[in-house]
């Protein structure tokens, strides 16, 4: 168990003799306390000199581990295709719909025809009264190549048929509900899916009663509500889609279809993921630079330093990150972080050119990304490089556990000695009881003499 503080008992007699001192008159419980203390001394101060170190040492190392975490997390965003391959999609007339894109998306614009919306299938029955009983038989409803059959019992209601195929095994994707309206109850069916291809049909068996051979029927023929697909164009290129959102029709982009009519569709590049991306290293790199300034300061007019001044291993840190920073990427046309527009201020630290960041992504953004994300790029050898410091069992966590395994020694020998002071107080106890009923003795002997003489001169003085 690691100790963060190691202190000393304030009177360690202090309790023990409640009696000591009565025959002799010592104030034994203050002498035995600053024996106690005076033998303490020199093994106390060096555990809390130690525990004060060590933990020190657990704290600045603990701050170095996370900002180099921290690094390494913005780094991993700079190695992801995505963070370089970002598009806007957006339509002039938004109530027509919206968009989404994919890293596959190129930039462009195009004239959006929408003619016609896709469309679920939707059927209804007869009206019936509620409790009427529709009769018995199977129903097989069939959606494409998908089908299933649903058993109807002679005293099922429309409601009951509803919750029986909602409930039916396989259902291919038809959902039927009840609406009470003034004629009665109406069993209403709909396709769960917009789109010709996902219109169903139902039909009742052979042995199906009149009544449920009556409701397929009337099920199974078209109305107002029939399944279609959407039908728009791009730059005068029919398409067609079971589906209101489209996808495919432009590679990387999906429009969800809202409203019928005529727009523009425009697609376009998006820098700010990798902007954003870019910052968030530079911050990251300057949290880093700041952290270790602490860690390895002096200060000339206390003469204290940081925790780390001197290691060896911040040092090792230090030169790793900056060998992979002011190197250059090799095939590279950009080739460094400066051409880019991060460039060192005097503190060390790290700035960002906005400008020149943003003609360079909007110029060659594969070129951007290979200076990070390539096999040679910064973001790749440099997350290689920190995972010595920071993986588990690397060069951080290793000399964290031996401080920490320090720690338990330090307070193994602090019980130990507390242990030894314990015995030695006693010890001063005991030996300061013994001369207090010595002394006592003493003085009760004394008393008794001093008396005897007085009475022997008293007698001498009479008969003389």
């Amino acid at each position: 168990m690691a100790i963060s503080n190691v202190s000393t008992s304030g009177n360690p007699g202090s309790g023990i003799l409640s009696s000591a001192g009565i025959g002799s008159g010592l104030d034994v419980k203050s002498i035995v306390a600053a024996l106690v203390n005076a033998r303490k001394a020199g093994p106390q101060a060096q555990i809390t000199s130690k525990a004060t170190q060590t933990n020190a040492l657990l704290t600045g190392l603990t701050s170095l581990s996370s900002v180099l975490s921290s690094l390494q997390s913005s780094l991993f965003t700079l190695t992801q295709t995505s963070t370089f391959a970002s598009f806007n999609a957006t339509l002039a007339d938004s109530t027509i719909g919206t968009t989404s894109t994919l890293s596959s998306a190129q930039p462009g614009s195009y004239a959006l025809v929408v003619s016609k919306l896709a469309t679920a299938q939707k059927r209804g029955s007869d009206a019936y009264a509620g409790t009427a009983a529709i009769g018995a038989g199977n129903l097989t409803l069939t959606v494409g190549a998908n089908s299933s059959t649903v058993a109807i019992s002679a005293t099922d209601t429309v409601a009951d048929i509803a919750a029986r195929i909602n409930a039916a095994s396989g259902n291919p994707g038809v959902s039927a509900t009840v609406v009470n309206g003034t004629s009665g109850a109406q069993l209403l069916l709909s396709s769960s899916k917009t789109g010709v291809a996902n219109g169903f049909s139902i039909s009742a068996d052979g042995s199906s009663s009149a009544g449920l051979t009556t409701l397929a029927n009337k099920l199974n023929t078209a109305g107002a509500n029939e399944a279609k697909d959407a039908q728009l164009s791009l730059d005068g290129i029919a398409i067609t889609s079971a589906s209101n959102s489209v996808s495919g029709a432009i590679d990387g982009v999906t429009i969800n279809l809202a409203a019928a009519g005529s727009t523009t569709l425009t697609v376009s590049r998006d820098n700010s993921v990798a902007t954003k991306a870019v910052q968030d290293f530079v911050d990251a790199y300057n949290s880093y630079t700041k952290t270790v300034g602490t860690l390895s300061s002096y200060d000339k007019a206390s003469g204290k330093g940081g925790i780390l001044l001197g290691d060896a291993m911040l040092h090792s840190v230090q030169r790793t990150i900056g060998s992979v920073l002011s190197g250059k990427v090799a095939g590279n046309s950009i080739g460094s972080l400066a051409s880019l527009g991060i460039t060192r201020s005097a503190d060390g630290t790290l700035a960002v050119d906005s400008s020149k960041l943003t003609a360079a992504l909007d110029g060659n953004p594969a070129v951007v990304q290979d200076l990070f994300a390539g096999s040679n790029g910064y973001a790749k050898r440099l997350t290689t490089a920190l995972d010595s410091f920071t993986a588990a069992g690397g060069v951080i966590s290793t000399r964290q556990q031996s401080l920490t395994d320090s720690l338990g020694k330090l307070n193994t020998e602090q019980s130990q000695l507390d242990a030894r002071m314990s015995v030695y107080e006693k010890q001063l106890r005991d030996q300061y009881a013994q001369l207090d009923t010595l002394m006592s003795s003493l003085n009760n002997t004394s008393s008794y003499l001093t008396g005897a003489l007085a009475q022997l001169e008293a007698t001498y003085t009479r008969k003389n």
